[in-house]
């Protein structure tokens, strides 16, 4: 058994296919085909149920896979520990977040991490929460940026800053002549969501749940573009995380931003890695970069002026 093989199963467990697996591993699909084969000798047990059109891990060939990404993943550490000790802010970082947060929030930390980092190249990865949880306990990541709370004693937890929500109505909405808002203005409102499985869906319910409303039945949307074209047309009110209406992103002239009033509800967004990481030290530096925000992305953009 060698490192390698077990490489192609991990990839053959990810893919379930022989030839995305093997493009995957820059292999040849007979050659990748004859390893797992050989895997399966030297082991006495049926890794892959092979079928004409797909193919499946056996439960034991699950159970191996799994181990097999762990022994990768210290492999790759005893790696990163010697890189490190040579070049502690040099070599690549994998770093994976949310669709709500990435395309908002790297915008406004690129270059500033560009400037202070310049020999470090940032691998990114965008999924929902759970993939991400998922990829870093397995070591195919090397930290997150993820909304808290983070259940996981295998984790380490760094806060980084409070992200307030903006409640986003269709400018003919009676709430549209309001600039801010009482929390408790939401009760028996209807909002549209995101659909199951984004963490900005179940910080939106927590905010419903506490100002008494709910969610618009018969619509779940697949993005925050979804959602931010769906105010704009009318069809009802959201909640928008604030660096999701900062420039780059243009203003909309159809939707209204409102603010609330007193601790606005927000989401504490926080980077996390494994404790048991070679690159603990670098990681903190790079917590301490997207820490350090300016203030104004976190408050509410200026409305646009008349004529704008």
């Amino acid at each position: 058994m060698n490192l390698r093989d077990l490489k192609y199963l991990v990839a053959l467990a990810e893919h379930k296919h022989f030839g995305r697996a093997a493009a995957a591993s820059f292999v040849s699909q007979p050659t990748l085909s004859t390893q797992i084969k050989k895997l399966e000798d030297e082991l006495g047990v049926a890794l892959v149920e092979r079928a004409p059109r797909r193919i499946m891990l056996t439960p034991v060939g699950h159970e191996i896979a799994e181990r097999a990404r762990k022994v990768i993943a210290e492999v790759e550490q005893m790696a990163e520990i010697a890189r490190r000790s040579r070049d502690p802010e040099a070599g690549s970082v994998r770093l994976g977040m949310f669709p709500t947060l990435g395309p908002y929030l790297l915008p406004h930390v690129l270059p500033q991490l560009r400037e202070r980092f310049p020999r470090l190249e940032l691998l990114l990865v965008e999924e929902k929460t759970d993939q991400v949880l998922a990829r870093l306990r397995d070591g195919r990541l090397d930290a997150g940026l993820l909304a808290l709370p983070i259940h996981d004693d295998q984790l380490h937890v760094e806060p980084l800053f409070d992200e307030p929500f903006l409640l986003a109505v269709p400018r003919q909405h009676p709430m549209a002549t309001h600039d801010h808002l009482a929390l408790e203005e939401l009760d028996d409102q209807h909002l549209l969501l995101l659909e199951e499985g984004h963490c900005l869906r179940d910080q939106a319910l927590d905010v419903c749940r506490m100002a008494g409303a709910d969610e618009r039945d018969g619509f779940r949307a697949t993005s925050l573009e979804t959602l931010r074209q769906m105010v704009a047309s009318g069809v009802g009110i959201t909640l928008l995380p604030v660096l999701a209406v900062q420039p780059p992103v243009p203003p909309s002239p159809d939707i209204r931003l409102l603010q609330f009033d007193g601790e606005a509800p927000h989401r504490r967004i926080a980077m996390v890695w494994r404790k048991s990481s070679a690159m603990d030290g670098f990681l903190h530096k790079l917590a301490d970069e997207f820490r350090h925000l300016p203030a104004t992305l976190l408050q509410p953009p200026s409305p646009p002026t008349a004529g704008s």
